[in-house]
């Protein structure tokens, strides 16, 4: 039976549609008593004969949800042998299975969405704000597109062409409620607009410019590395592109739980680059650059195969993403019939060098569509053909909704088969959800607007700068030591733009424990030597100069002076903060301080992820162009190995998405691969979380992004 939520306010409606286990209202249209392709369905459980099922045009105005916050809502497409779109079904026909058990079908509606509107269907609007956007988005018999026009991976020449096919199919193809934006690599997810004014779309797209293998820069980011060999660039432009994408993924989540096309425009992703085209590292004249197989060995090819297989780990956390937020990826190489990866710009490359890596850039393509749900359109020519399958696909579709037998609370995934059963069809769907928790049911329903936890507060405290009138930036962070006693480290960098005071130089620093004796004492940085029983060195490839000193101490109170020193001596600044060194031998599950390590670019990175020594940065704001390593280590009792997870939250403490943990082979250290290229400038949490079967510890760590 429908139950209108009518306290809640429009806010708070959002809130619960964008956390996915909502249902929107049926499609903004009376069914028509002639027209089977927009009759909507009720499906009792014990398999009763459907009935139809009359919706209020109005609906769309007040949502209504079904059987509270576990109404699940899938859309799925069938076609017959020839690709046809089949839509004679009925609810009979479909079978639900969540987490592999069987579900009863509650609700069914086929999805028709035509030139001609039908006439009792609520009038498009134009969109001039988020709130417009998620209000049509929500409606069924609105398609949602985003052109990812990805100039990084499209030939000057290519990009022109596609442009003048697309600006024309657009011209004839869309309807006049579709919403639409246009997206580049660099474009921030915060800056995607849908729109309805497709005049504009098309002017946008009407200015695509390929920068494939043009690596003149165009911006401040593409200057940090424009003098870098080729095949690092393309490094960068590949992590680029693919975490844009990602970031999208995420936003369309947010935008609607239907159907939702990504047209990705580009010739493929590899991170090889063959000899001929690579830079001599001693500057001499590359010697492979006139022999046409240079790449033709045996070496190469398996160089080939290690340097794609981190790219190949990216395309699928991308199509996991995908799945996840219900977004189907149609490729469009512009590239059309080809024979060959590389043009007459790029001489001495054989035929056999060619094929091979223009194959490897299709089969990226092809795994993008094909394991979203989408469509490849490769070695086509007419594109027209493809791009019309993408228009179809989202106008000929079927909405079942289930009320989950498990009503999961758990904010986890849960995985959805959909299946037929009648022979002969194939049929596509979301491949699952991510359930509520308890706190966001009970946020959501709240009438006041709740604030956040007390534990993401006390996270996003430690973003605060220094006092007006300190000179340094501190860290300090603990982890297991030798002999029961815990490891220290301490770091510190200069306040940038201090007001004319003088740079500070070293530090000063003083440990003493509770008992009176002193752990530590010494200047950091001390010239050419060690201090103490500490181990004093100054970070390497850091972004900001980053001082460290590491030290041991027992557990309990430990008090720790400052007095920042300038070059000739004198004292610029003094404090005094009191910690308190856990114990990391005793019966509890218990992880370590968590630091960031950043890196300004791709190169950096692949230099520090394998250091684990490298010094972890004291300030807690970072740049979108940057990429980010979170590290901490966990400890069980005896010899367990605690099950670790990653979250990205919001500074609310709404759960984001879920963050890949890669553990080290000690099996205590973990590190967290942050790329915040996707996200929008603000400020988050991620939450660690380590979980034995006795026992589950959560951690929360704060930061800011710029842009």
């Amino acid at each position: 039976m429908l139950s209108p939520l009518a306290t809640l306010s429009p806010r708070q409606l959002r809130l619960l549609m964008l956390l996915v286990v909502l249902v929107a209202p049926a499609q903004a249209q009376q069914p028509s008593p002639t027209s089977d392709d927009n009759q909507s369905n009720t499906a009792v459980p014990q398999g009763q004969a459907a009935q139809d099922e009359q919706v209020d045009p109005d609906a769309v105005l007040s949502p209504v949800f079904r059987s509270g916050i576990n109404f699940i809502r899938v859309d799925a497409v069938v076609t017959d042998g020839d690709g046809n779109h089949v839509t004679d079904l009925d609810v009979s026909d479909f079978e639900i299975y969540e987490d592999g058990e069987l579900q009863a079908i509650e609700t069914f509606e086929r999805v028709a969405i035509g030139a001609i509107p039908e006439p009792d269907a609520r009038p498009a609007t134009s969109i001039s704000s988020r709130n417009d956007e998620e209000r049509e988005a929500e409606r069924s018999d609105v398609r949602v597109f985003v052109i990812f026009f990805d100039d990084y991976h499209v030939r000057f020449e290519n990009g022109q062409r596609a442009s003048l096919q697309l600006t024309e199919f657009l011209r004839n193809n869309l309807l006049p409620a579709d919403l639409v934006a246009v997206m580049y690599p660099l474009t921030p997810v915060s800056d995607v607009r849908f729109t309805r004014n497709h005049s504009l779309v098309i002017s946008q797209v009407e200015e695509f410019l390929g920068r494939k293998y043009r690596y003149e820069p165009e911006n401040i980011f593409e200057r940090e590395y424009w003098n870098y060999p080729p095949q690092v660039i393309e490094q960068i432009r590949n992590q680029v592109s693919l975490s844009a994408l990602n970031g999208l993924m995420v936003r369309l989540g947010g935008l609607r739980e239907g159907r939702k096309s990504v047209l990705l425009v580009s010739e493929g992703y590899t991170n090889y680059v063959p000899p001929q085209l690579r830079e001599s590292m001693d500057g001499q004249v590359n010697p492979a650059r006139f022999d046409p197989n240079a790449a033709e060995s045996r070496a190469e090819e398996t160089h080939q195969l290690f340097s794609d297989s981190s790219l190949m780990l990216r395309l699928r956390e991308l199509f996991q993403v995908a799945n996840r937020f219900n977004t189907s990826v149609y490729s469009l190489d512009p590239r059309g019939f080809t024979l060959g990866e590389y043009d007459l710009s790029q001489p001495n490359i054989s035929y056999r060098t060619n094929r091979r890596v223009l194959r490897t850039t299709q089969d990226t393509l092809h795994l993008l569509s094909e394991q979203t749900d989408g469509r490849a359109i490769v070695n086509r020519n007419d594109i027209v053909p493809g791009l019309r399958q993408m228009m179809r696909d989202s106008s000929a579709y079927y909405l079942l909704g289930y009320t989950s037998s498990q009503s999961p609370l758990d904010g986890k995934f849960h995985e959805i088969d959909v299946q037929l059963k009648r022979d002969g069809l194939q049929i596509r769907s979301r491949r699952g959800y991510w359930a509520l928790t308890e706190r966001d049911v009970e946020r959501a329903l709240s009438p006041e607007v709740a604030a956040p936890p007390r534990a993401v507060d006390v996270a996003l405290s430690a973003l605060a700068e220094p006092r007006r009138g300190h000179t340094i930036r501190t860290w300090v962070g603990t982890a297991r030591g030798e002999n029961g006693r815990t490891l220290v480290r301490f770091a510190w960098e200069p306040v940038r733009d201090i007001g004319g005071t003088e740079e500070p130089t070293r530090v000063l620093l003083t440990a003493m424990g509770d008992a009176g004796g002193a752990f530590f004492r010494g200047r950091i940085p001390e010239q050419s030597k060690t201090t103490g029983r500490g181990l004093v060195s100054p970070s390497s490839g850091m972004v900001n100069s980053v001082m460290m000193a590491t030290f041991e101490a027992d557990p309990g109170e430990m008090q720790i002076n400052v007095s920042v020193e300038g070059e000739n001596g004198e004292v610029l600044d003094r404090d005094r903060e009191t910690i308190d060194v856990p114990d990391f031998t005793g019966a509890s599950l218990i992880l370590s301080t968590p630091s960031f390590v950043r890196a300004r670019n791709t190169m950096m990175w692949r230099e520090l992820v394998d250091d684990w020594e490298a010094s972890p940065s004291v300030s807690r704001e970072f740049r979108r162009t940057e990429r980010l390593l979170l590290r901490f280590e966990a400890y069980a009792p005896g010899v367990t190995i605690p099950s670790v997870e990653a979250w990205l939250l919001n500074r609310r403490g709404d759960r984001m998405f879920p963050l890949i943990v890669q553990p080290a082979d000690d099996g205590r250290r973990y590190q967290v691969d942050i790329q915040p290229a996707s996200l929008a400038p603000g400020e988050y949490v991620v939450e660690l979380s380590a979980t034995t079967p006795g026992e589950e510890l959560t951690q929360l760590v704060a930061f800011r992004l710029g842009s």
